[in-house]
């Protein structure tokens, strides 16, 4: 290989390892956004859920790890360091088939999932208002924003202590259908209706939530295409840097 083409590889790593280390940064501030959020559905589920705090984890860990590897790149790049090369490929491989491995896992386990949310719901409406603040104020929100109430429908409120126990006919606040004729609503609690009809979105948050997942599908697989055909073109780009530093260094050895 050229010097050319050498130092266009090695200066092509170098901004592929510029972006992957903003890839890193981004992972990991969506592994943030997962832990602290408390304005979504996701703060509805992680405060019942061990399993997405360990996932938030788990994207910070690798959101960090993504980083610090980027930074390696740069320097095994710029110095054409082969040790720094040659791990910087072994863990670009390692990430790729984790990440294969966990989209199998996650494609396996949508039933799961999809009982796990349902089951961690159905008790913040049963116990709603209760003591977590946090976890009702992102179900209220998610309600008012996604337009829906309940997470397979409305029946879902019949369940709730308080609505059970009161002699008025209550609803949740937050279900309120905001194109239908009112006065002054709450954003959360419970309001009393005039009549046996509810004046509220009639649909549940689950198909809502699908809804937005299946018309976001093709963003989301695209970002995932686009993620895994940069860890390719870097593993490609580090193997040629390497193996062309190797055969520098060899053409550099005094023959007696």
């Amino acid at each position: 290989m050229g010097k050319g083409c050498i130092a266009a590889t090695k200066y092509f790593l170098f901004l592929f390892n510029l972006i992957f280390f903003i890839f890193g940064a981004t992972i990991m501030g969506f592994g943030l956004w997962i832990l602290l959020d408390n304005q979504s559905l996701i703060a509805v589920l992680q405060d019942s859920s061990m399993g997405l705090k360990v996932v938030s984890y788990i994207l910070i860990s690798v959101g960090s790890f993504s980083m610090l590897l980027g930074f390696l790149g740069c320097l095994g790049a710029i110095y054409e360091i082969r040790c720094l090369l040659g791990l910087y490929f072994t863990c670009l491989l390692l990430i790729l088939l984790a990440q294969v491995a966990a989209a199998i896992l996650i494609y396996f386990q949508l039933d799961w999932l999809r009982k796990e949310a349902s089951e961690i719901v159905s008790k913040v409406m049963v116990n709603y208002p209760g003591q977590n603040k946090t976890t009702e104020q992102a179900w209220d929100y998610l309600q008012r924003t996604m337009q829906c109430c309940g997470w397979n429908g409305h029946e879902d409120w019949e369940a709730n202590l308080m609505m059970k126990n009161k002699s008025l006919d209550l609803y949740p606040c937050s279900c309120h259908n905001a194109s239908l004729p009112s006065h002054s609503v709450a954003d959360s609690g419970f309001c009393q209706s005039t009549s046996n009809d509810w004046p509220i979105y009639n649909t549940g948050c689950l198909g809502n939530v699908e809804s937005w997942l299946f018309t976001n599908y093709g963003i989301i697989l695209g970002i995932c295409l686009c993620v895994a055909v940069i860890e390719l073109l870097g593993m490609i780009l580090s193997m040629g840097l390497c193996k062309s530093v190797h055969q520098e260094d060899y053409t550099k050895v005094p023959r007696f």
